[in-house]
């Protein structure tokens, strides 16, 4: 399993909790995504590690930045707009192997 895997894992359990179209929708720090991917490069520095497909065909994404340790996980909906969901520090990429069937160690 890669880090965008593992990072897209956590993305989408937060993802159903916030997809739905009326909830993204009244959310506060939504904008147009290029904006918000633009912000999210040039003021923290911030590029997208994972992507996935939610519900009602929204997209999640993950960004980070290597260098400070940032993190942002934001929802795109069908409309074009882009809303933050969750942010937080000390981002970092695991690499983890399932264990083989019938191996509960």
């Amino acid at each position: 399993m890669n880090k965008q895997m593992i990072i897209g894992a956590l993305g989408f359990g937060i993802l159903a909790l916030a997809a739905t179209t009326g909830f993204a929708q009244n959310m506060r720090n939504c904008a147009p995504r290029d904006i918000v991917v633009e912000r999210l490069a040039n003021k923290y520095g911030e590029a997208r590690q994972s992507i996935g497909i939610g519900a009602n065909n929204s997209v999640m994404e993950t960004f980070s930045s290597q260098e400070t340790g940032s993190w942002t996980i934001t929802v795109t909906m069908t409309n074009g707009t882009t809303c933050l969901v969750a942010s937080g520090q000390s981002f970092e990429a695991v690499l983890e192997v399932l264990p083989t069937a019938g191996n509960d160690a």
